[in-house]
């Protein structure tokens, strides 16, 4: 057999996957394979952009591209699923172009960004036609669509979405419980539960009371409390806590499994853990900031702490941080995702728009950070300082989101599956990372700040891989991939569990 390319004497991070050998579409046999989750000595055989065969002492011709890790971890190249770009609410964002850039040099070659319907919308099929010819040939990386719902029109249920999933490959939509443009009604909400149950799809849902915080943002303008700091305030844990629950509760009457995007509190994941032990199809995802920022930095002078603004948002002390790590480490998070929705600071229409003469006013600062090439490297320096071990890291950032999200030849170092790799620095003295701290100049976004300057790292992707094409050589010339190198790629319905035709009562949702 020849290969194209050859990655060797690395650490290959393969999780515990389910094996079928099949014959004449029947299964002949089905076994475990656990592997300690970690395999050594053994080399990645890549042929046409596909993983081929892992094995030892892989053989090579004149032909074959080499590539020598040193020992590191090899990690599958990282699926983000929760990624902004190019939306009407973000003009100061990044494109498909820089944020798809930006992607590659952080070890990230799949990303699932965001069809956004307005509430006026009364079609949805123009609007992915739209956003879909705005990233075909602009992105360094491959990526598929979700649909953000706004206006669930009984046409776009009944006729639309069936469209979505089976020509286009999208196979999840995101709703929100708040946010006057976009916030739906529980009546709402189940009715698209009732249509992405019959579809298959997964319905992504942003969880925080409305009224809650509408009545504080009130009280805080009536008290002149408008500093970027009290858009922590305004958004405490117990809104995020009740939405979280009200939502799990909306989607075990439909028996419709849901994801809880960006969790940000101890309490809310503790509501998802509580669902998942009694064996709901309710998922979890969390974020960097989740992990590294505290509401502190929401303070500070020259309207700074507008560079934090985000929803939910950053919280008040260590102990939820450390609740968000144990979450990941005990399978609670099923996703960890960017959630990359980037404003710029320094220009019109970005984070200072919450500047209205002068004045600071927390409500009309654009919500949302960049991160989409710091993901992969915050996590990993989870590893590094034991919060969570190479596994977790594969599982959250990696296998789960491409099976959640129904991409079956993603997230996993596999033969057959398409050739996405992350090469990280070895620990030993041969090719090791010299430690740095992170200023945004380093960055490939088209971001002017990064939340997380000053964070020190002793580890990067060293390189990334998309479909066996080397598209980051960080100790090279850096970024190699071209735009247009990603791909669009359709999605299956989610490889994990779904409805489980347990009910409430004798009650049964639409079919």
């Amino acid at each position: 057999m020849e290969f194209d390319l050859i990655v060797r004497n690395g650490i290959i991070v393969i999780l515990s996957i389910l094996m079928r050998i099949l014959y004449s579409h029947r299964v002949l046999m089905e076994f475990q394979i656990n592997a300690s989750d970690t395999i050594e000595g053994q080399d990645i055989g890549i042929k046409d952009g596909i993983i081929t065969c892992i094995g030892q002492s892989l053989p090579s011709t004149s032909s074959t591209q080499i590539l020598d890790t040193n020992g590191a971890y090899i990690t599958p190249g990282g699926v983000d699923s929760h990624v902004h770009l190019e939306q009407w609410n973000t003009p100061t964002g990044d494109t498909w172009e820089t944020g798809s850039r930006s992607a590659i040099c952080g070890g990230t070659t799949t990303i699932v960004a965001f069809v956004s319907q307005a509430r006026q919308d009364e079609s949805v099929i123009p609007l992915v036609e739209e956003y879909s010819a705005r990233a075909a040939g602009n992105s360094y990386c491959d990526y598929g669509l979700h649909l953000i719902m706004t206006n669930p029109t009984p046409r776009i249920l009944q006729d639309e979405l069936p469209v979505l999933a089976k020509e286009w490959g999208i196979t999840s939509v995101k709703l929100y419980m708040t946010y006057d443009l976009m916030k739906l009604r529980d009546r709402e909400i189940l009715d698209i539960m009732t249509a992405t149950r019959r579809l298959g799809m997964t319905t992504m849902v942003h969880a925080e009371n409305h009224d809650m915080i509408d009545l504080i943002i009130e009280t805080l303008e009536e008290q002149g409390k408008t500093e970027p700091y009290y858009h922590a305030v305004a958004r405490p844990t117990i809104a995020e806590a009740e939405a979280t629950h009200r939502a799990i509760c909306l989607a075990e009457l439909m028996d419709a499994p849901i994801l809880l995007v960006h969790v940000s509190s101890k309490v809310a994941a503790e509501h998802i853990r509580r669902a998942q032990t009694r064996l709901l199809p309710i998922y979890g995802e969390t974020c960097p900031q989740y992990l590294w920022l505290l509401a502190e930095r929401l303070k500070g002078a020259n309207f700074e702490g507008a560079k934090a603004v985000c929803s939910p948002p950053l919280r008040e002390t260590p102990e939820e941080t450390d609740a968000i790590w144990r979450g990941i480490a005990n399978g609670t998070f099923t996703t960890f995702s960017s959630d990359h929705a980037a404003s710029k600071f320094h220009v019109p229409n970005g984070k200072k728009l919450g500047l209205i003469d002068g004045k600071p006013l927390f409500r009309k600062i654009p919500n949302g950070l960049p991160g989409l090439e710091t993901r992969l490297p915050l996590l990993f320096k989870g590893v590094l300082e034991n919060r969570i071990s190479i596994q977790d890291f594969v599982r959250v950032a990696c296998s789960n989101p491409a099976k959640l999200y129904g991409l079956p030849r993603k997230g996993a170092i596999l033969p057959g599956n398409d050739a996405d790799l992350c090469v990280w620095y070895p620990s030993g003295d041969e090719g090791r990372m010299k430690g740095f701290e992170l200023v945004n100049e380093m960055l490939h976004h088209d971001i002017d700040y990064t939340p997380y300057e000053g964070i020190e790292f002793a580890n990067w992707p060293r390189y990334t891989i998309l479909r066996g094409k080397v598209v980051w050589d960080r100790d090279g010339v850096g970024l190699t991939g071209k735009m247009g190198d990603g791909r669009y790629t359709k999605r299956t319905a989610s490889l994990l569990p779904g409805p489980r035709n347990f009910f409430v009562n004798e009650w049964r949702p639409p079919t």
